[in-house]
């Protein structure tokens, strides 16, 4: 039994207890620990334009101390490519939420590649020309060009059919009124099975 020269108890008679905690920590409920809601919640339309936007704005009042849409740049007024103000805000929306999935899948992938399990020594090389314990920056510089062409062609072709491609019955583009940051099922379609 280890001791602590500042405090003379064993070190192993904490464990316990903040085994518990760790335990009570880990199952409790997220709800727990926000408030409860005051007002009756509402269903609103999702893809919309301006006056949608202040609407929604009207039922979600912000603690920053300002009133109304907060849109420094003006995007709400604009109209991207001559098809509407309401596609360019639907655009605006589907954009921001898939850059938002991106930004917390590269952070992530960049916690992954820094532990050894990843970034340290291989029984079987991932590719040609690995080289062990590297930054996550010197392991994309060390993946071949076709390595790196593969990623990007599989991204593309992901963008592709979140754009529309596999078109499902029911389906309706965010441009045109659909849902922002949906993404059709892949599930049987390509001979993929249950993918």
């Amino acid at each position: 039994l280890c001791t602590n020269p500042v405090h003379p108890r064993p070190l192993l008679l904490h464990i316990p207890t903040m085994q518990k905690l760790l335990v009570a920590l880990a199952l409790a409920p997220a709800s727990g620990l926000v408030a409860p809601l005051t007002g009756k919640a509402t269903l609103s339309k999702v893809a919309g334009g301006k006056a949608d936007l202040e609407a929604l704005c009207a039922e979600n009042p912000t603690a920053l101390g300002f009133e109304g849409i907060w849109d420094p740049l003006g995007c709400a007024d604009y109209d991207f490519w001559g098809l509407g103000n309401d596609a360019t805000i639907g655009y605006l929306r589907h954009a921001e939420i898939k850059h938002g999935r991106i930004a917390m899948a590269g952070f992530l992938g960049f916690l992954a590649q820094s532990t050894p399990l990843v970034a340290g020594e291989h029984a079987i090389l991932p590719y040609r020309g690995y080289v062990p314990d590297v930054t996550p920056q010197e392991q994309w510089a060390n993946i071949p060009l076709i390595g790196k062409l593969q990623i990007l062609v599989f991204v593309g072709m992901l963008e592709s059919y979140g754009e529309g491609a596999g078109e499902p019955e029911g389906y309706t583009h965010y441009m045109k009124g659909g849902k922002p940051g949906y993404y059709p099922p892949i599930a049987g379609r390509a001979g993929f099975g249950q993918v």
